[in-house]
């Protein structure tokens, strides 16, 4: 079992810049393949960006524009999502999640694991 804790979350003014880690203490995360996922109320929680074992891959969602940055230091047991650029529209609670095999198309099924979240809320 791999418990997952987002932090980094909190209020920030529109352009602002934010980095949220996740990370374990109870299992090396370095097997896993790891993503980044929000969810706004009413909304379906969306695929943000996600990146594979040792890095060999990242992946994006052209949602985001270019402004979200996925990376991970398997040394930590963390992943990080630095975040550039907020909008209003940002806002909402971030989700990291862990699977054995992602094929990084941001499928929820491909992911065993997954964090409580982290809020984040850009004011405008």
């Amino acid at each position: 079992q791999v418990q997952l804790v987002e932090s980094g979350g909190g209020l920030v003014q529109a352009g602002d810049r934010l980095t949220l880690s996740c990370t374990t203490s109870a299992s090396s995360l370095g097997s896993y393949g790891l993503g980044w996922f929000r969810q706004v109320p009413g909304r379906e929680r969306e695929f943000l960006a996600a990146i594979k074992q040792n890095s060999a891959s990242r992946y994006y969602s052209s949602h985001i524009g270019g402004r979200f940055t996925i990376s991970r230091d398997d040394a930590k047991n963390t992943v990080y999502l630095q975040m550039n650029r907020l909008q209003s529209g940002d806002s909402g609670l971030y989700y990291c999640a862990a699977g054995g095999q992602i094929s990084g198309f941001g499928l929820e099924r491909e992911y065993q694991f997954w964090g409580q979240g982290t809020q984040v809320t850009v004011s405008s």
